[in-house]
């Protein structure tokens, strides 16, 4: 077997028209993610993989080289003495402060547990709240192997200025290595790099809006679009400048943005020099008309371009599920998978592509403990052989004669365009390229220059990604008001009057709703697995996993939405799903924190079993429901896990945030919470 590991390393483009980051992510998964990728895989020798780093991250990152407090809003507010803050800009730096994931990041740094219950903070507080903030972002090899981050943690409260001056200075230090150890690693052999479209933009639909329609017929796309055709072609060829001027060397190959591909993109990409891309499983099999999986494990030569798909499952095993298994249980489990593969295919070829960064907040150890059993178990595993795109590029190919149109994404291209707000975003930008049109012969050459970084800039997909209502992030209106920033600043290039739809905002508060609503009240319901009654559930929890996933997607799962709650005797639970895909689900896996409870029940019309001392009944109908006794839990607060098995696979685990944490005590006088 040839395993192919390729790890997306891409943040948004975060700057305002004045080149300011407005929100700090870049940096922080810099301090985390960016380097400790590489070099927990480089302890292992022999293993290898391909890392694709896209242009924003890079152009981004190299702004917190030297003083980042000067480019980055959230850091110029943290660097400074806490005295000197307006009430505005206090609350909003305490918002991001108190965004690290409680479980994995906060939890077990005794001030910060503290810190993050409190709403209100004096000033000598607050600085403790900001230095620990970023020591919790510290990745692995920054808590290992920096002596001033290490004092710091010990340390632990009553920090000063001066703590923070020296850790902002240390970690800009840091920073300034991360693409230097990169192209060492290239150079090594270790890895391979590639890359994105400039600003990430989704290929297909700047070429021909109608690649919307035609990789989902029932998608609304824009009526009065326009070609960006020419805007494609400058977004392949700047990110293949940027990628040369950062690591000496033209990319071989691509990972078109969310991997989204059609025939036109494609042979553009050719045109530039690109020799290789890579894209979702979903594309090969529209391509070739089949879902059999013996196709997805080659890789293919489409005209002159080498294609390889990713595998979807395995991807989001490491992605979504692995977060909740043991280390050495989940390598365990994707070894398995791997060997399955082997014994069922010719000399397969592995694709495992996902997100590089967003993924590690949610596992303990910022994934060091997974990677570490994973490769470990790799390297010693003489049938599994990892290589990089660059030495997949040199085997042979099969011939792919027709390719279809989509991304990673269900194999469509609606995540970018449909829904009414992505359109409304489509036609602002329409919009301003026709009244460019109108005027450019009147400019000069400095304005175009300056006018078509802006365009650029707006057909980045992570806008059009958080519009509507399939994503949510508490920061959405930050990303409507950048979007629509780069759009006023090609009107004040030209020197008119910006259109007053520009100072609306898209995203309505709709679209930003939370996917959790929290119980209200006692709920009593029957359990028949009949979806029969609606007053049935009034005032119960809703948890609607169609919308958890924010920074990262995936295939959302069989269930679409949880209900839940409890009366004095029993907690309930409802998991609503198609008919079809009820009928698909063969058991459910209970697992009960602090209680040690885990267990297997039966997907049938109607069982009681036993949990350890807990007993359970389920029924099974037009969805499904379960009620727990609760008589049995001593604890005032447990968290619940659910895992949907078939065929001895785990196809969802439910929540896909982690663990429901419900207080067995509440009165509802306030909301349950994670």
């Amino acid at each position: 077997m040839k395993l192919s590991f390729m790890w997306h390393m891409h943040q948004p483009d975060y700057r305002d028209v004045k080149g300011i980051m407005q929100m700090p992510w870049v940096f922080l998964h810099a301090i985390k993610d960016y380097y400790d990728m590489p070099w927990m895989m480089s302890r292992f020798e022999g293993v290898k993989a391909t890392f694709n780093i896209t242009p924003p991250l890079i152009m981004q990152l190299k702004l917190y080289y030297v003083r980042p407090q000067d480019n980055d809003k959230f850091l110029s507010l943290w660097a400074k003495d806490p005295v000197m803050l307006q009430e505005n800009e206090r609350k909003w730096l305490i918002k991001i402060c108190k965004s690290s994931q409680y479980e994995t990041m906060v939890k077990g740094l005794r001030r910060y547990e503290d810190l993050y219950a409190q709403e209100r903070f004096n000033n000598a507080e607050l600085i403790d709240l900001e230095v620990l903030f970023l020591l919790s972002w510290c990745g692995v090899y920054l808590r290992r192997n920096n002596a001033f981050i290490q004092e710091l943690f010990a340390k632990e409260r009553e920090y000063t200025s001066e703590d923070k001056a020296l850790l902002l200075e240390e970690l800009a230090g840091f920073v300034s290595t991360i693409f230097d150890y990169y192209a060492a690693l290239q150079k090594q052999g270790a890895i391979s790099l590639s890359t994105t479209p400039l600003n990430h933009p989704i290929l297909p639909l700047l070429i021909d809006m109608h690649n919307g329609v035609r990789a989902n017929p029932s998608t609304n796309i824009p009526k009065d679009h326009i070609s960006l055709a020419d805007d494609a072609k400058e977004q392949v060829e700047r990110a293949i400048e940027l990628f040369e001027e950062t690591f000496g060397f033209k990319p071989q190959g691509f990972w078109p943005a969310e991997g989204a591909v059609d025939p036109k993109s494609v042979e553009l990409l050719s045109e530039c020099g690109v020799e290789w891309i890579a894209t979702d499983e979903e594309i090969l099999f529209k391509s070739l008309g089949s879902r059999n999986r013996e196709n997805l494990y080659r890789s293919y030569k489409y005209r002159d371009m080498c294609i390889v798909f990713r595998d979807k499952a395995l991807s989001d095993l490491i992605g979504f599920t692995y977060r909740n298994k043991r280390p050495h249980e989940a390598s365990r489990h994707f070894m398995e998978e791997l060997r399955r593969i082997e014994e069922a295919h010719s000399d397969p070829k592995v694709f495992v592509i996902l997100d590089g960064e967003n993924a590690w907040e949610f596992f303990k150890n910022n994934g060091l403990d997974f990677f570490d059993a994973l490769y470990g178990d790799i390297q010693n595993t003489p049938w599994c052989q990892t290589l990089r795109m660059e030495d997949i590029y040199r085997l042979e190919h099969r011939t792919l004669t027709n390719l279809g149109v989509g991304s990673w994404i269900h194999g469509e291209l609606n995540t970018w365009v449909g829904h009414s707000e992505k359109t409304r975003a489509w036609e602002l930008i329409y919009m301003a390229k026709k009244d460019y049109e109108h005027h450019k012969s009147l400019l000069e050459q400095q304005r175009h220059k300056e006018i078509l970084s802006h365009f650029l800039a707006a057909e980045c997909s992570d806008w059009f990604w958080w519009y509507g209502d399939d994503h949510f992030t508490e920061f959405g209106m930050e990303f409507d008001e950048l979007f629509r920033s780069h759009l006023i600043a090609v009107y004040d290039a030209i020197g008119i009057t910006p259109p007053s739809d520009l100072f609306i905002p898209i995203i309505k508060e709709v679209s930003s709703q939370n996917f959790w609503l929290k119980p209200q009240s006692d709920i009593s319901p029957e359990i028949n697995g009949l979806h029969d009654s609606f007053f049935e559930w009034i005032g119960c929890g809703i948890i609607d996993e169609s919308k958890i996933f924010s920074t990262m997607d995936r295939d959302r799962g069989v269930v679409k939405k949880i209900l839940y709650g409890m009366d004095k005797n029993y907690l309930y639970f409802a998991f609503q799903a198609e008919n079809h895909h009820i009928a698909s689900i063969e058991e459910m896996l209970i697992i009960i924190d602090p209680i040690n409870v885990k267990g297997s029940i039966r997907m049938e019309n109607s069982t009681e079993a036993s949990l350890g001392a807990l007993r359970v009944v389920v029924a099974c109908g037009n969805w499904i429901e379960m009620r727990i006794e609760k008589s049995a839990i001593e604890e005032r607060e447990i968290s619940l896990r659910f895992e949907l098995i078939s065929n001895a696979n785990v196809i969802q685990t439910l929540p896909g945030f982690g663990e429901l944490k419900i207080d067995l005590t509440h009165d509802y006088s306030q909301n349950w919470f994670i």
